[in-house]
């Protein structure tokens, strides 16, 4: 099996489980993740900086995460379409994906727009236009993979902790969980064999001594 396939079917999975997390029967409740798709492209472009009356240093670390939540939706809209499941890719998607991770970089702010207008047109998650943002940044796939298993695991810690019914508190201590998790993710080994285990640890310490 391909390495990048490998990765996609391992992300896959731990994606069905969230989503079953928030919903058992999410592939059937018409989420709208397109709409979650440009508002997170949103959120990029203030990370990285569009304002031209001030000054602005671009949050690399910030807008990864950014791209990481976008391709947190895209694969749930991608696996609701029946393109990928956490045991099978169709071939195309696959092509789609290795063909996207080469290629020469564009600018990242026009980048994020076309994906956002993809989008939106499509209302559907628009694979090209996702890894024109990632070459743009840069972001390999292995940081995306790398970065989504630490998203995931934050997110299910989210879910866990009262995210649905709005009892969490995402600010700890003064500072937003995802630089928390930024932080902590830093300190571990990605190739351990119980890394998310040891990171959802680690981030409830954390949560639990700043409340």
């Amino acid at each position: 099996m391909r390495a990048v396939q490998t990765m996609i079917l391992a992300m896959a999975k731990m994606q069905d489980t969230y989503n079953q997390q928030v919903h058992p029967q999410w592939d059937q409740q018409n989420y709208e993740y397109y709409r979650a798709i440009w508002v997170e492209c949103a959120e990029l472009l203030d990370h990285f900086g569009w304002k031209w009356w001030k000054h602005q240093v671009p949050d690399y670390e910030q807008s990864k995460l950014e791209i990481i939540d976008i391709w947190h939706f895209g694969l749930s809209d991608l696996m609701r379409a029946g393109n990928i499941s956490a045991e099978h890719i169709d071939t195309q998607t696959l092509e789609l994906i290795e063909t996207g991770t080469v290629g020469e970089a564009g600018e990242l702010r026009a980048t994020v727009e076309a994906h956002a207008l993809a989008t939106l047109g499509n209302r559907a998650f628009d694979v090209p236009t996702f890894f024109d943002m990632m070459r743009a940044l840069p972001l390999s796939f292995e940081d995306l993979y790398s970065g989504y298993i630490g998203k995931n695991v934050l997110n299910t810690f989210r879910q866990d902790n009262g995210y649905k019914n709005g009892s969490y508190i995402k600010n700890w201590g003064g500072v937003e969980d995802n630089e928390h998790l930024v932080e902590i993710s830093s300190d571990l080994d990605l190739h351990t064999e119980n890394y998310a285990e040891l990171l959802y640890a680690a981030l409830n310490t954390r949560y639990q001594k700043l409340q």
